[in-house]
């Protein structure tokens, strides 16, 4: 049977309930969402709809005005109805999806589904998002057809950012079900779908539970700080910076509590529960949920922020001390450990850190020898294969990589000699598999990623990637080009990849280098079309500041209008070359990556893609054709008897201002992207994949675009206007001085320079006015100022 979402329930208006509701509208999707009516209400206002929706309508208020946004842009918000389960129930009888997200009780889940049995329509999906409670306890007493259409779907917190969605049948669920929920789950919402079994905290809070009161127990075993663990636990093993203690008060360390109890206390057969529920609770996680004290949302935890700034202008923070359960200033460790976070390579570095005599490193040695001991063991009872316990972590917890890709880094005879040490129990299909001469759980093999299938006792694809494409393993294949920067793949049928390399991706000579020669060898060969793309977190941070600082500090400014002079040919080589050029991006789009892009023939961009043009933050106008490109785009949206300055200014706003876009989505409002030529693909993952396939639907007839010719700009009127706007935000003390000398210098360009009156100038005029002003102001101090604060300190100068 195939299934089609057009509408989705969503029973529960809470911050799982009312993040979810905002990420199928984020799809498109029309969602009705539903709440109590409040208990609080006095008999007037019982008679009162607005009153007896009011939870669920103040849920999703709040929701729309948190952040991260659970929103692509806030408009969508309109897809969202909301209600009672009163009043509106039997309205779920036009849905297609009803998802359960009420509290995590086995007696109001089952009351809940009891009157979605009665009111649902035949064949509709029913699912619960619950986090812990057996899916087939929740399915008891159910009619037939509710049954066969029933399982767990479980998102992850915040479900529009977290990627993992978990995919839990139980024993009466059809399976065209579940196939529809992991593709519905991958293709549509963007997710990394996990098939777990149903079992106690399923895969991402079973192994994620152990990890955290592991964590918590070798600090006591270490005789560590809160701070101390933090500050090894975080980037320099490949998680998030919240590390472990900043993550526990993000999450809620009462939510934790509970997950973690839950867990604990119905798993069997379980080394390492067992283990644990023979100690005593540390004394400190007593005494935070005695007290209240739960994390960000109670203001303390493990961290307390005071309210206070130091002579820099910070927010002093203090942090629990675990013996004395008292709160003193923050430290900021610096653990000879941390030294290892300059091995790039994170092979090299896991090693390193295990292999380390401090304190640290074995604190470090210990946690990942119970790790990965234990997530061995959970196969197959909590998942049938190892590459679903990778995924659920990697999408779930931000984890760079999952417990079998670290024992690989690790090495598969040191991570067993670390469970031997600590008396841990090596899996037997691990033993078994080393003794039949495997060295590693992944390898590439034809282009394609395999796994060890403990079961077949051999290396199979994993399926979860067969429609993706995954750079890493084209690198079995010789590169068509590759130098220090950059590397260009052949993606078969015709197509080439050029992939950047260079640390965060940031743009050098040698990618433009790169670039360049893939163009000159795919017009002289024939090649179909080109994709600008990678599988990095970042598609790219912009241009490489430092360089361009150095040599304006030196005054190098032949040197300077060479290096902007040839990104801006760049560009327009992009822009005008005889086979289509296709960018696929995601996370960071900025500066020199946005200029990249919007010459570009199209670009498919992940939902999850950070747009803009932030040159002003360092002083500078966008120089690689940005600037040129916004006016042009302004022009085209003139039209004749139109008042064109609205439309002028909404560009220079743009640009002045550094906008970043939330989403791809809001990247449209901005004009970073177009309607028709740019698309938004939900699943990072498919970025790549789909820029292949539109590079072969535009080379059927492809026609290489002309220089423009006939950009419409205002001259001295636009100016005027503009100076003025610039005066009134220096007035009100909105931007400096020198905001308002950068800000000039994109009115000009923008407006065409100080032409008498209205008319049409090329592309080329513009990128002349665009050179002439970057050049301009690298010879400011206050611009290098910029530079070098922002070099040394990751932020902003205003000066």
């Amino acid at each position: 049977m195939q299934y089609r979402l057009k509408k989705v329930a969503v029973l529960g208006s809470g911050v799982m309930g009312s993040g979810i509701a905002c990420h199928f509208a984020n799809i498109g999707l029309d969602v009705l969402l539903l709440d109590i009516v409040p208990f609080n209400l006095t008999d007037e206002e019982k008679k009162d709809p607005v009153k007896r929706n009011s939870q669920a309508v103040s849920a999703l208020a709040a929701a729309i005005k948190s952040k991260p946004a659970p929103l692509f842009r806030k408009d969508m918000a309109s897809h969202i109805t909301t209600g009672n389960f009163e009043d509106d129930f039997e309205k779920i009888a036009d849905c297609d999806w009803i998802i359960e997200v009420v509290i995590e009780r086995l007696d109001i889940k089952k009351q809940i589904f009891e009157k979605v049995d009665k009111y649902r329509k035949a064949g509709s999906l029913v699912t619960s998002n619950t986090s812990s409670i057996p899916i087939n306890l929740l399915a008891e007493g159910r009619s037939e057809d509710f049954r066969a259409h029933f399982c767990g779907t479980h998102f992850f917190n915040p479900p529009r950012y977290l990627r993992l969605f978990e995919v839990i049948p139980h024993g009466d669920t059809k399976q065209d079900v579940v196939d529809f929920f992991m593709h519905y789950g991958d293709v549509y919402l963007g997710k990394q779908t996990v098939l777990c079994k149903d079992t106690p905290g399923f895969i991402g809070n079973r192994i994620g539970v152990m990890s955290g009161v592991q964590m918590m127990d070798l600090t006591v075993k270490y005789d560590m700080t809160i701070e101390e663990v933090d500050a090894i636990t975080g980037s320099l093993i490949g998680r998030p910076n919240t590390a472990t203690y900043r993550l526990q008060d993000l999450v809620g360390i009462d939510t934790s509590a509970k997950v973690s109890g839950f867990v604990m206390s119905n798993v069997s057969d379980d080394e390492y529960i067992e283990l644990v529920k023979g100690k005593e609770q540390p004394k400190f996680m007593a005494h935070l949920l005695d007290n209240k004290w739960f994390g960000n949302k109670s203001g303390q935890g493990f961290y307390k922020k005071t309210g206070e700034r130091d002579d820099k202008g910070k927010s002093i923070i203090h942090a629990l001390n675990l013996k004395t359960l008292e709160y003193a200033p923050a430290t900021r460790p610096r653990p000879a450990i941390g030294k290892a976070k300059m091995i790039e390579d994170m092979g090299r570095r896991m090693q390193s850190i295990v292999g380390g005599d401090d304190k640290e490193n074995k604190f470090l040695r210990e946690y990942f020898a119970g790790l990965i001991a234990y997530s061995a063991n959970r196969v197959p009872e909590i998942a049938d294969d190892l590459y679903s316990i990778d995924d659920a972590m990697r999408t779930g917890y931000f984890w760079e990589y999952g417990p079998f890709e670290t024992w690989d880094q690790i090495g598969l005879a040191e991570g067993i000699k670390m469970i031997e040490e600590t008396d841990g129990k090596v899996a037997d299909w691990v033993l078994e598999m080393q003794k039949a001469g495997h060295d590693s759980f992944y390898k590439v093999e034809g282009g394609k990623r395999m796994y060890y299938d403990q079961a077949t006792k051999s290396y199979k694809p994993v399926p979860s990637l067969e429609n993706y494409i995954i750079l890493d393993t084209l690198r079995e294949n010789a590169p068509i080009i590759k130098n220090d920067s950059a590397t260009v793949h052949d993606l078969g049928d015709g197509v080439m990849c050029v992939e950047f390399t260079s640390k965060s991706n940031s743009i050098d000579d040698a990618i433009g280098e790169a670039i360049s020669e893939a163009i000159d060898k795919a017009e002289a060969e024939g090649w179909k079309g080109i994709v600008i793309g990678n599988n990095a977190k970042n598609f790219t941070v912009g241009a490489n500041l430092m360089n361009v600082g150095m040599l304006a500090m030196q005054q190098e400014f032949d040197q300077l209008d060479g290096l902007i002079h040839g990104f801006q040919q760049l560009n327009m080589k992009i822009k005008t070359c005889k086979v289509p050029v296709v960018v696929a991006t995601q996370g960071y789009v900025f500066g020199g990556g946005c200029e990249i892009s919007m010459h570009a023939d199209a670009g498919v961009y992940a939902a999850e893609s950070y747009i803009g043009l932030v040159e002003v933050g360092v002083g500078l106008i966008p120089g690689g054709g940005g600037t040129k490109e916004m006016a042009l785009r302004a022009s085209d949206k003139f039209f004749e008897g139109d008042v064109m300055m609205p439309t002028l200014i909404d560009a220079f706003q743009t640009i002045a201002t550094a906008k970043v876009s939330t989403s791809a989505s809001e990247a449209f409002d901005y004009g970073y992207l177009i309607e028709g030529k740019d698309f938004v693909e939900t699943n990072l993952q498919r970025n790549i994949g789909e820029a292949k396939r539109k590079v072969l639907e535009l080379s059927r007839e492809y026609v290489a675009p002309s220089i423009r010719e006939d950009i419409t700009v205002l001259g001295r009127a636009g100016l005027a206007a503009l100076y003025t706007a610039i005066n009134e935000f220096k007035l009100g003390k909105y931007i400096s001085e020198y905001d308002g000398v950068v800000a000039g210098h994109v009115a000009n360009i923008l407006c065409g320079g100080e032409l008498t009156q209205t008319q049409q100038v090329s592309e080329q005029y513009l990128l002349d006015l665009e050179r002439e002003a970057f050049l301009s102001l690298l010879g400011n101090q206050k611009t290098l100022e910029r530079i070098q604060y922002t070099l040394q300190n990751n932020k902003p100068l205003r000066n």
